[in-house]
């Protein structure tokens, strides 16, 4: 799985360039505030295994009207730091990472 190139952008780690995106619009779950956001990364040249990064804020777009913080690009390379420890191989082929940073989310009512 790749990432789409329109609305990803480009983030440098510890001297290594990656990409990644937010979805423009939230889906279902997300829009009403019952999921958190989440956002994707890549190797920005040899794309393989994508980390799927789960916050624990609610979408910015959300349509209840949840306070919520943007995700900042100090958050995604926090996240980039976080899962390469955790064994994260963003070159290699593969499914994609999972890493969940969602505790102490509280769905919207």
């Amino acid at each position: 799985m790749a990432l789409v190139r329109k609305g990803s952008r480009r983030i440098v780690v510890d001297g290594t360039a990656y990409r990644w995106r937010l979805r423009g619009r939230p889906t279902y779950f997300q829009g009403m505030a019952w999921s958190p956001c989440t956002f994707a990364v890549e190797h920005a040249d040899t794309p393989g295994a994508v980390l799927v990064m789960t916050t624990n804020q609610p979408h910015t777009s959300n349509w209840i009207g949840r306070e919520a913080e943007p995700v900042l690009p100090s958050d995604v390379a926090a996240a980039i730091r976080l899962a390469l420890r955790e064994g994260w191989t963003p070159t290699t082929p593969g499914s994609a990472f999972h890493l969940d940073e969602s505790a102490g989310f509280t769905p919207g009512f």
